[in-house]
């Protein structure tokens, strides 16, 4: 198992020390299920379920009546 250093400021440090405590788990293991939730390739099954449900969702389509779209600034 690898380990890592991280250098947190007081407020943070509270913060990691306050959720890890509030979920039950050690400090490490808070850190580690939060690295595994955002650092995640992957959609959330939740936003996966949701594929197909908004049978009613606008899609533009070419020549349909509809207004033009607003002119676009190049970044």
């Amino acid at each position: 198992m690898s380990q890592i250093t991280l250098y947190l400021d007081d407020a943070t440090q509270a913060l990691v020390e306050q959720a890890a405590q509030a979920h039950g788990v050690s400090k490490s293991r808070w850190v580690a299920d939060i690295i595994r939730k955002y650092a995640s390739h992957e959609w959330p099954q939740d936003c996966l379920n949701l594929a197909g449900r908004f049978a009613d969702f606008p899609i533009r389509e070419q020549g349909a009546d509809q207004p033009a779209d607003v002119p676009r600034v190049g970044f």
